[in-house]
């Protein structure tokens, strides 16, 4: 089953405002999402779950950025992307 794989407006300023370099090692990152966007062994990906909400996926990108995903029917919704140095300390070491 193929994903859909959509980058909302604050992630996808931030993604531009990357080099150009770096802006396709990203979005080679993501893209493998729409295949694959579940935790497996020895994977880059976790998923994170509060009592009564929808779980959250994280996805570790060339150990230096880190987006926030969610997964609705056959949709992946990226909500947010920022180095990990700032995601750590917007969201903790989820």
């Amino acid at each position: 089953m193929d994903f859909i794989v959509k980058i909302e407006d604050e992630p996808r300023a931030f993604l531009e405002s990357l080099p150009e370099k770096t802006q396709k090692i990203v979005r080679n990152k993501l893209t493998l999402l729409k295949s694959d966007p579940y935790p497996g062994k020895g994977g880059d990906k976790e998923k994170f779950t509060c009592r009564g909400k929808k779980p959250v996926y994280r996805v570790h990108i060339s150990h230096s950025y880190t987006a926030l995903y969610r997964i609705e029917n056959s949709i992946v919704f990226i909500y947010y992307l920022d180095t990990i140095e700032r995601a750590h300390k917007k969201y903790g070491r989820l």
